[in-house]
């Protein structure tokens, strides 16, 4: 983050806030919001960390001195130094030639990875790719429900593939991602349909059917109570701020 706040519901349902110039690691869905005003908004870079690049880095990384073992985490943050600042810097001015981006493109993407798995967070990073014992399969498990969480989901079939009894893979599922199963996939199919409601990809109905809802009344709920308004609303405000963009 260059600019602003960002206040994000942490572990254990604490609010942990976090300032401009930092890097701020959030597992995906994970409920935040800015605390900014429109004198002052915020500014920052999202980017979705490529675990096959960072797997492949993490091969060379391991034949020196690599950071400390740690415990994968759904969040984490620190200062931002200068050599991500750094390559940050050059990757956003890139972003401004398609010549650039074509020929530099991957190899900044490759530091700036190389700088984050090298930081004082790089060891939870690691422990999430290397992907063993417990953590290993929860992180599996992550990977499966993100792709299918449009699917009828069952705790127990989870529990069932890992290995676990339901109420251990509870815990250990929060330990990791800070919410319960049920509550990480609701939260999941919500930002889903806001980026489908975003793109006007169709009626609130079949939004909500989509993204797994059964019913649009029960979706209608939820979202209002994630996001503030409710799926109409959001659809209306798209529309009216950013129609002639999309």
């Amino acid at each position: 983050m260059m600019q602003g706040f960002r206040s994000v519901e942490g572990l254990q349902r604490f609010i942990s806030v976090f300032s401009a110039v930092r890097n701020l690691f959030v597992a995906p869905h994970r409920k935040s919001s800015a605390l900014d005003s429109p004198q002052r908004p915020l500014l920052a870079v999202y980017l979705q960390f490529d675990m096959q690049m960072a797997a492949e880095i993490d091969l060379q990384v391991e034949q020196y001195a690599g950071p400390e073992k740690a415990e994968p985490r759904g969040l984490f943050s620190s200062k931002m130094d200068s050599g991500i600042e750094d390559v940050l810097l050059r990757l956003l001015t890139a972003l401004g030639s398609p010549l650039d981006v074509a020929v530099l493109g991957t190899s900044i993407l490759r530091e700036l990875h190389y700088r984050v798995m090298v930081g004082p967070q790089g060891g939870a990073v690691i422990a999430a790719l290397q992907r063993k014992g417990t953590s290993g399969k929860l992180v599996e498990s992550v990977a499966w429900l993100r792709a299918n969480y449009g699917s009828e989901i069952a705790v127990a079939d989870l529990a069932r593939d890992v290995g676990m009894s339901v109420p251990s893979y509870h815990v250990h599922f929060k330990n990791l991602t800070g919410s319960s199963p049920m509550q990480y996939v609701k939260a999941m199919r919500l930002h889903e349909a806001r980026l489908m409601i975003a793109r006007q990809s169709g009626t609130i109905a079949t939004v909500a059917a989509s993204v797994g809802y059964v019913s649009p009344t029960q979706f209608s709920r939820d979202f209002k109570r994630h996001f503030g308004r409710t799926a109409s609303e959001e659809a209306k405000w798209v529309q009216q701020h950013l129609g002639e963009q999309i």
